[in-house]
């Protein structure tokens, strides 16, 4: 009965550690936010959310029974062209709040993270225990970086790289513009996972003994793999879209995906690329 209220209490002195997080935590920096989030239950595992406008994620797993968020404002770095020039000896006054977000359903050990900050970017370093699923989203002015997790991984950066490194469990994970390069230890044998770029290289290692059916496609790169992937043998079938009786077209398309099985086969891994080639690694392999 009492942990709407008990819930209700923890955000309000989330609110308030951003607020006078100076006089609670003085050992941090002006310039720095740092928040600890206790969870309901340590031995389940956890939800972390972060999107961002603009800034950088990085999420390191660690041995904790809590989750803990630092962010940092970026500083100005170069003037814009659009930028209203003063008149006199002024200096600049750092813009340094961070305008970080922290909320917690301690029952279900979620945590969404969040700034408020449209343009300037805010680098978000999150440590989170080992076994956590993460959604982390960017937009500019950052990478989306990742080590040593174990769970679910829905990872998306339009204008930077991702890297997820030592991770276990399942990924889906895309780099419109930048490079995606994710290291497997273990994979979770029942999940299908995506892997997908605009301009960039999307390059993968899976443990030697992982099990999948491969789909793959890129148009302006190649795809290579140290795998011994047996290919599909029969030639996709054309689509028809037959429009005719109502004014359209009639249309014949044939898929340039190519599809192969890695160990005899298992859940699908979807690779695309546009403007890129794609490496399917073998841990270990030469």
């Amino acid at each position: 009965m009492n942990r709407p209220i008990l819930y209700t209490q923890f955000i309000f002195a989330v609110l308030a550690t951003l607020m006078l997080g100076a006089q609670l935590l003085p050992a941090e920096t002006s310039s720095d936010n740092r928040i600890k989030v206790p969870l309901g239950d340590p031995s389940r595992p956890v939800h972390v959310r972060a999107h961002l406008l603009s800034g950088s994620i990085t999420v390191k797993g660690a041995d904790i029974k809590e989750v803990i968020v630092e962010g940092q404002a970026r500083t100005h770095q170069e003037e814009r062209e659009d930028e209203e020039k003063p008149e006199g000896h002024l200096r600049r006054i750092p813009m340094t709040a961070t305008g970080l977000s922290v909320e917690a359903d301690s029952d279900n050990n979620d945590v969404r993270i969040s700034t408020d900050s449209m343009r300037r970017p805010v680098d978000l370093i999150i440590t989170v225990p080992v076994h956590t699923s993460l959604s982390l989203n960017t937009v500019n002015n950052g990478n989306i970086v990742v080590s040593g997790v174990e769970g679910e991984l829905d990872v998306n950066d339009v204008n930077g790289s991702v890297t997820l490194t030592n991770i276990s469990g399942s990924a889906v994970a895309h780099a419109l513009n930048g490079k995606l390069l994710v290291t497997f230890n273990r994979v979770n044998p029942g999940k299908a996972m995506s892997f997908s770029s605009m301009n960039g290289t999307i390059d993968v290692t899976f443990p030697a003994d992982v099990k999948a059916n491969l789909s793959m496609r890129t148009e302006n790169g190649e795809v290579f793999s140290d795998f011994d992937i047996q290919l599909q043998a029969t030639q996709p079938q054309p689509t028809v879209e037959d429009n005719r009786g109502k004014g359209g077209k009639y249309v014949v398309r044939i898929d340039k995906t190519v599809r192969g099985a890695i160990n005899g086969g298992g859940p699908e891994y979807q690779f695309k690329n546009f403007n890129g080639n794609i490496y399917i690694r073998k841990a270990g392999g030469k």
